[in-house]
């Protein structure tokens, strides 16, 4: 097995579901989980593949998430393999030298096609997205704060719950992964 990344969705945004990940460690460090790191504040855990209860990751994390701090919180996980292949080149990303524009929203399941279908690509020009399996690619060529093209709105459309990546979260998590 390879190493994995846990992605929390809506943890210490805007001050809600505060969770720090010093102590979020220390906390799996005593569940048994082996060699956890993290990235940022946003929910980033990198975890070995020796940890105990490595397929039922997502559950088991927000299982100890709940009882150790009290928040209901989903957990999104990659293997090392599938994110460095994922991160290897954002498919909106050419000519796009700031990738703090470029982002990625990581799904449980893979949508259906008659889903992915009714998206609306003119929802907020000129943002742009392409579904690709378990990813969502977006660019924000003006930014992301006005754009109509949010987690909430492909949650609701595709009926899969994710979380979303900035481009060089993405990137660093591969790079930390090794």
């Amino acid at each position: 097995m390879t190493l994995v990344v846990a992605l929390l969705r809506g943890v210490n945004v805007g001050g809600h579901a505060r969770l720090p990940m010093a102590d979020l460690r220390s906390a799996l460090t005593r569940f048994g989980f082996v060699g956890v790191q993290t990235h940022l504040q946003s929910g980033n855990i990198i975890i070995d593949p020796e940890s105990p209860g490595l397929r039922q990751l997502p559950t088991t994390l927000e299982t100890v998430i709940a009882d150790e701090f009290g928040l209901v919180v989903r957990v999104i996980v990659r293997s090392k393999k599938e994110l460095a292949g994922m991160a290897a080149k954002h498919p909106l990303g050419a000519g796009q030298s700031d990738h703090s524009r470029l982002h990625v929203i990581f799904l449980e399941t893979a949508p259906g096609a008659d889903r992915v279908a009714g998206l609306d690509p003119d929802r907020s020009p000129p943002d742009s997205f392409e579904v690709r399996g378990r990813e969502i690619f977006l660019s924000y060529p003006n930014g992301q704060g006005r754009s109509k093209l949010s987690l909430d709105y492909f949650e609701r459309e595709l009926g899969v719950a994710g979380t979303a990546r900035n481009w060089n979260t993405v990137t660093k998590l591969v790079e930390m992964m090794g």
